[in-house]
């Protein structure tokens, strides 16, 4: 009976394996497929002539590089700040003794439950009074901090003995040699976790950049291939290749931080 249980298990996860993979496996191959194969009835799962004709039309026509690149440096640089600051913010939150500390970190969590949405129209008069609309800067800077990755961090140095923080700091050590030298060591796991999340939501944001950037040269993919969706709507087979390099850096992004990212999570669920 117990073999049983285990076989409709494991069928039951292949079968959602299967479907999960199926649309990706297609957008793949749609996107090696000469062009109006992909709308031909019955639908087709892989090519009958690979080309990448698609993927050079992106790059050469319709300057997909350069849209490529604004995301890699906006993502990347959001990704590298958010973690110095939600990990700085959260180690005080966590660890430093100060007036108002806790009071502090509940209002602060409020902001939780206020939806995106509702922050965009005072933020983006706020960056307009700072002169940052239309710059790579005014889309970096409201992702540089979030309440989530603040609480995400100070939940996790929690667990940190304030036993070694205190014998640090009676051997000299000043906060911030404390912060780089037994902190991020010991929060790596959760940091990689908050960098695959923060990346990966900052690769694929559509909405900050379509407000914030009205130079076509400075869109990131996201809004790139939006306004190329209007253009060339028949095209299939140009918009699943324009997907594929889309998806294609946050997938690689998870592969070399996955061991992290698993290690993050069991040990959180660990510590509680």
């Amino acid at each position: 009976m117990r073999n049983v249980q285990k076989l409709l298990v494991y069928g039951l996860l292949l079968v959602g394996c299967v479907i999960s993979l199926l649309p990706m496996v297609w957008m793949v191959s749609a996107s090696l497929m000469e062009t109006g194969a992909a709308n031909q009835y019955p639908p087709k799962l892989f090519p009958e002539r690979v080309t990448f004709e698609h993927y050079r039309a992106l790059f050469t026509r319709l300057n997909l590089g350069r849209y490529l690149l604004n995301s890699a440096f906006i993502a990347t640089t959001v990704t590298v700040l958010s973690l110095l600051i939600n990990s700085m913010a959260g180690y005080a939150f966590a660890k430093l003794r100060f007036r108002g500390r806790d009071r502090t970190f509940r209002f602060l969590t409020l902001g939780l439950v206020i939806p995106v949405q509702v922050s965009m129209l005072p933020l983006f008069l706020l960056m307009r009074e700072m002169g940052l609309i239309n710059t790579y800067w005014g889309v970096i800077i409201p992702g540089m901090a979030s309440i989530f990755g603040i609480f995400l961090i100070r939940q996790y140095a929690l667990s940190i003995p304030d036993d070694l923080i205190d014998a640090a700091r009676m051997d000299g050590a000043g906060e911030f040699r404390i912060y780089w030298s037994i902190i991020l060591p010991v929060v790596r796991p959760i940091l990689a976790t908050l960098a695959i999340w923060t990346f990966l939501s900052t690769w694929n944001d559509f909405m900050w950049p379509l407000i914030v950037l009205s130079d076509d040269s400075m869109f990131t993919l996201p809004v790139a291939l939006a306004n190329l969706s209007g253009e060339r709507v028949q095209d299939t087979e140009l918009m699943m290749a324009g997907a594929v390099l889309t998806t294609l850096p946050v997938m690689l992004v998870f592969v070399f931080l996955q061991r992290y990212y698993v290690e993050g999570i069991t040990m959180g669920s660990v510590k509680g």
